[in-house]
């Protein structure tokens, strides 16, 4: 069936139709994500904030950068949250790549910096499912180097078409070098737009009975009354 870079405004909340944003809402370094128990339970209570405009806090950034930088984090995708907040923050305070690179130190490179400040960018809805272990942080790095609507695009297909982080890696290169998304992601058994729902005995009887009379695809009705909700 088909369904078918940072700011710092007040609200993070994806809007339908076309204002929905493709790049972070809050402010940088705020612990939206991080801060939610819904999400992340007790957790949300260590949610650390860092503030570019507080000296102190970009120091903590800093300190925070490199230890991230230098550490196996590969299991630990909220202190991967928490190591993207701080690059970004530091970004900004120090006010470029280089600088920020600079101030951490160790292994903090200037790629690395800038990969997790990107993942940091993204919008609120993808940062959810990487909180939720269902967007591998690495992948989620991947994501974050495409831009516009097609980094939503490729998060959704990296889930509903269950893609390794070679593959989602393999995808972001494929449109950053001018391909299609639906053609890249194509590429890799997926076909974008399609996903898997459930529906209770009652709608799916009601929704097979109707296509079947109108002589169209379920996805069609489902798209279309999709249309009108999110109007």
């Amino acid at each position: 069936m088909t369904d078918n870079r940072s700011g710092d405004r007040s609200t993070d909340r994806d809007e339908p139709d076309r204002s929905i944003p493709t790049d972070r809402e809050s402010p940088v370094g705020a612990p939206v994500i991080r801060g939610d128990e819904s999400v992340t339970g007790p957790h949300a209570r260590e949610a650390v904030q860092f503030d570019p405009t507080d000296p102190d806090s970009v120091a903590d950034a800093a300190e925070t950068v490199r230890r991230f930088a230098s550490d196996d984090t590969a299991d630990d995708h909220l202190y991967m949250l928490r190591g993207a907040a701080a690059s970004a923050a530091l970004v900004r305070g120090e006010g470029s790549y280089k600088a920020a690179a600079e101030r951490a130190g160790g292994d903090a490179s200037v790629s690395f910096i800038r990969k997790w400040a990107r993942v940091h960018d993204l919008p609120r809805s993808v940062r959810k499912q990487v909180a939720l272990g269902q967007i591998a942080p690495t992948a989620a790095k991947h994501i974050a180097r495409v831009g516009g609507e097609a980094r939503l695009l490729l998060a959704w297909a990296a889930l509903d078409g269950d893609l390794t982080v070679r593959d989602v890696r393999s995808v972001a290169s494929a449109i950053n070098n001018g391909a299609p998304i639906e053609r890249a992601l194509a590429d890799h058994g997926v076909q974008l737009g399609q996903l898997e729902v459930t529906l209770s005995p009652e709608r799916y009887r009601d929704l097979r009975r109707r296509a079947s009379i109108d002589g169209v695809d379920p996805g069609e009705i489902v798209t279309e009354a999709l249309d009108e909700y999110f109007e």
